[in-house]
């Protein structure tokens, strides 16, 4: 994949006809195993940054709450980021 093997957030692409929250939902069971509530996202800030071929412009999401424990299913580790 292209940017392989850098630090990146959960989520993916937003099917044709998915609202943003909906895919954040599907991407966070497909990759961390977990399920989460709409109710428990709220909106957050936008991530922006411009590569060589595209500009990329992400919502980013707190949330809340989720059930489940938090698996490694596309990855070879995860991390818990703190801010300084």
């Amino acid at each position: 994949k292209k940017l392989a093997g850098l630090w990146e957030f959960p989520g993916g692409k937003v099917e044709p006809g998915e609202r943003p929250e909906a895919a954040l939902i599907r991407e966070l069971h497909e990759e961390l195993g977990i399920d989460v509530n709409e109710a428990c996202l709220a909106p957050f800030v936008f991530a922006s940054h411009a590569y060589d071929s595209f500009h990329l412009l992400m919502p980013l999401y707190l949330c809340r709450r989720w059930n489940g424990v938090v698996t490694a299913r596309e990855h070879d580790a995860l991390a818990w980021v703190k801010p300084n």
